[in-house]
């Protein structure tokens, strides 16, 4: 069966049965037109074919045109269709099996140029979800914390280990935790609203993670969250939200718009702090060399 078809199938199959929890955070009440209540009527019948159908389709089955399906999304928080449809697709990946997740992805002829392909849309869509102003204050939080924790687990440890690594060498008082469990309590106990917060999770929400930020936030650290849902308890509990498509091919979440979104914190903080980068960038280059770091 093609991906197309095992779409259809089972969204076909799921249309009639009660809507999922998730979808209340998604598409909240609100005192829509008429016609803009009919559009979020179909995406409430048919959460699955939501995540990937054509705008077109969900207009003709609302019985509206485009446009009103757009100011639908739009009145319910969301830019426009494609980021409501990539918030609906983040939280239907986050309710299914790894092994259904394999399904829903197919075959691939060329997994590699599929993968690059795929990280190209999920960086095209994480370029238009995120407004350069809202950049811009996560920078500026980030810049003035004395101190700056940063808290991901699993692959999501990836872009975190970059941020603390590149960050330290350039001067900055950032320190990566991804061990839990007591490690963390012990980290989270020290920061104050002078100090600054950032937590790495796509996919599945995790318990200590959102455990992390409620403690931040309860105690004034402000909290930078890199995730790929827009709703939620996560982004209640965050100053600022940066969006990350995290689809990947396979069972796997890619991590490559998280990683560019850690590249520019840093490349922002940086040109905040010029002379204390440059400064951290000199004596770790000496260290490189009086630890013989590197090969000639």
């Amino acid at each position: 069966m093609a991906p197309a078809e095992a779409h259809a199938s089972t969204a076909s199959g799921r249309s009639s049965s009660a809507a999922p929890a998730w979808l209340h955070d998604v598409l909240p009440d609100a005192g829509l037109p008429a016609a803009q209540r009919r559009a979020v009527a179909v995406i409430r019948r048919n959460p699955q074919l939501a995540t990937y159908a054509e705008l077109s389709e969900i207009a003709s089955r609302a019985d509206v045109d485009a446009s009103t399906v757009v100011r639908a999304a739009q009145s319910l928080g969301y830019r426009g269709w494609s980021d409501l449809q990539r918030e609906l697709r983040a939280r239907y990946l986050a309710t299914i099996s790894t092994e259904e997740t394999l399904r829903e992805h197919g075959e691939h002829l060329s997994p590699v140029h599929d993968a690059l392909r795929h990280d190209m849309k999920n960086l095209s869509m994480a370029l238009e979800a995120n407004d350069p102003a809202d950049a811009a204050d996560a920078i500026g939080t980030l810049t003035d914390a004395a101190s700056i924790v940063v808290v991901a687990h699993g692959s999501f440890a990836a872009p975190a280990s970059v941020m603390a690594h590149l960050g330290a060498t350039m001067g900055c008082p950032i320190v990566h935790e991804s061990r839990g469990g007591p490690h963390l309590a012990s980290t989270l106990q020290r920061l104050g609203a002078d100090d600054a917060l950032v937590v790495i999770n796509m996919w599945r929400p995790m318990r200590q993670i959102i455990a992390a930020a409620e403690a931040a936030h309860t105690g004034g650290t402000p909290v930078v969250a890199i995730t790929d849902m827009q709703s939620g308890r996560l982004a209640e509990l965050s100053e600022h939200v940066l969006l990350v498509p995290s689809e990947g091919l396979s069972f796997f979440q890619s991590v490559t718009a998280a990683t560019s979104v850690v590249y520019g914190l840093l490349a922002g903080m940086e040109a905040a702090r010029p002379e204390r980068s440059r400064t951290a960038l000199r004596r770790t280059q000496r260290l490189w060399k009086d630890l013989d770091v590197f090969a000639d």
